[in-house]
């Protein structure tokens, strides 16, 4: 449903952030804003007619060119220079979810009144946003520090009438769609360029969009565990609240928490068990789990102030009558918290994965690889094998990238964060997760049947029913693959009931 989000200097919740995501909304510019812009251009202006002083970017060159003044009549050229020179995207092109989180994010940095660009420039990156025009964005090519410079200047690309952009479902160029909707082509004054360039936009649009789902996994994660726990014929006597009082970490207490409600009223948590304890994919769920839930949270903070913050430069701040060029734009702290969510997120697929292949083991009284007729019928032995790749796969993600750098700008810029190339790491971890916590999900619902007539909780058997409309029961082989994929969308688009 569309509803309009005012740009204002209100702080930014995750609440706002995931109706962005989820829904179509129209961005607006409130006068407090509007007039925010106008008074730091104004400012600006009034400054370069007053000075010829050096003001790095404004009327210098960039990076290790700091030291050549640019004459006043070449400042527009100059800003147009540098979005075209520093549009070196290379890889695959940015998902348009993330593009369209871009566009948002640096329309909400740019309107706080630092900045130094003109209110014609954030009303038109406006226009892109509520018209779905969505700039070709490219995953590689930022060093996460001077800002995602590359990244930025294919998304500003347009304003010029240059680049690539996505519209009306297929790629045009952007002159193509300006003249679609009558948009003149913005003339760049001083320091407009290097504002729209230098900022964390790239990083903060996946971090955001990766902890939106973060949430939504860890919450699954439990779903899951839990039913996993039941068909395995588990004990609940490990969530026990005084086990977790006494090691009063606030993720282990929650998961803790989670399961017992989740497992209130079954059958088989219920019943007397033959074994005193389980395997410690089962046992530790809260410990492993509330870990992860634990760094979701750490990572959330981090991002809930990057998105509320100006991180382009220099700085203007006007009423001081005052510019200053500093280091806003690294992105060290969202390195950090972007290499420790994919690691997070990573533990709690291999957990899962290890889930899965006790559910398929033969043990407790369950047939191999949960089918009937084990030997003709493969069952679920091979999605063990899917989960096992991508947790692997997972494992070599979560080599962290903000402990490298790498020189650049002729030793100006000498020491860099990486955190783009964390950002797109830990996306990838994201969409692996899904892939391995469907296998599991897919893996404990076959299982379960197997424990009839004795029944889980109600609220795990409305999952399961919920499921068995998309996938029903495996009786003999079929093509897993399509039930995975499915198991997939029912994560992704399931209503999970509190």
């Amino acid at each position: 449903m569309s509803h309009t989000h005012f740009i204002s200097s209100d702080p930014l919740t995750f609440s706002t952030i995931e109706k962005i995501i989820e829904g179509t909304s129209q961005l607006e510019l409130t006068s407090g804003s509007i007039g925010n812009i106008q008074k730091c251009r104004d400012y600006l202006d009034k400054k370069m007619n007053e000075s010829s002083e050096p003001i790095y970017g404004i009327n210098t060159g960039f990076g290790s060119l700091y030291n050549r003044n640019i004459p006043k009549d070449q400042l527009e050229k100059l800003q147009e220079n540098l979005v075209m020179s520093h549009a070196c995207g290379a890889g695959e092109e940015v998902p348009s979810e993330i593009v369209k989180l871009m566009l948002f994010l640096k329309i909400q940095s740019l309107s706080y009144g630092h900045s130094g660009v003109q209110v014609e420039t954030v009303q038109r990156l406006a226009g892109m946003y509520n018209n779905q025009v969505l700039p070709v964005v490219y995953q590689m090519g930022s060093l996460g520090a001077s800002g995602d410079l590359a990244p930025l200047a294919h998304l500003s690309l347009p304003l010029i009438k240059e680049g690539h952009v996505f519209f009306n479902g297929k790629v045009q160029h952007s002159r193509d769609v300006s003249e679609t909707f009558r948009w003149q082509k913005i003339h760049l004054k001083s320091k407009e360029g290097l504002a729209l360039l230098n900022g964390t936009q790239f990083m903060s649009a996946y971090g955001v969009w990766c902890l939106h789902h973060a949430h939504r996994l860890m919450q699954w994660a439990n779903i899951i565990g839990a039913l996993a726990l039941d068909a395995f014929d588990g004990r609940i006597e490990a969530f026990d609240h005084r086990v977790h009082a006494i090691r009063p970490h606030a993720g282990q207490m929650h998961v803790a928490g989670e399961i017992r409600r989740l497992l209130e009223g079954s059958e088989l948590i219920g019943q007397k068990k033959k074994h005193v304890q389980d395997p410690y994919s089962f046992r530790c769920i809260p410990q492993v789990h509330g870990a992860s839930l634990d760094a979701v949270h750490y990572a959330k903070k981090i991002f809930l102030t990057e998105i509320n913050s100006v991180t382009d430069n220099p700085n203007v701040f006007a009423e001081d009558d005052t510019i200053i060029s500093a280091g806003n734009f690294h992105g060290q702290p969202l390195a950090l918290a972007l290499d420790f969510l994919a690691i997070a997120l990573a533990e709690v697929g291999s957990i899962s994965e290890r889930r899965t292949y006790q559910l398929i083991s033969g043990a407790r009284d369950l047939p191999n690889y949960l089918v009937a007729n084990p030997g003709i019928n493969s069952g679920l032995m091979i999605p063990q094998y899917a989960a096992a790749s991508l947790v692997s796969q997972n494992k070599q993600l979560c080599t962290p990238a903000s402990v490298d750098s790498i020189v650049s700008s002729n030793g100006q810029e000498d020491h860099v964060s990486m955190g783009a190339n964390a950002a797109t790491k830990a996306y990838r971890v994201v969409n692996n997760l899904y892939s391995i916590l469907a296998i599991e999900l897919i893996t404990a619902a076959q299982a379960i049947e197997f424990r009839k007539p004795l029944c889980t909780s109600v609220y795990l058997e409305r999952v399961i029913s919920n499921l068995r409309k998309q996938i029903p029961f495996i009786e003999t082989d079929r093509l897993l693959h399509d039930d995975m994929l499915k198991a997939e969308l029912f994560l992704k688009t399931y209503k999970i009931e509190k």
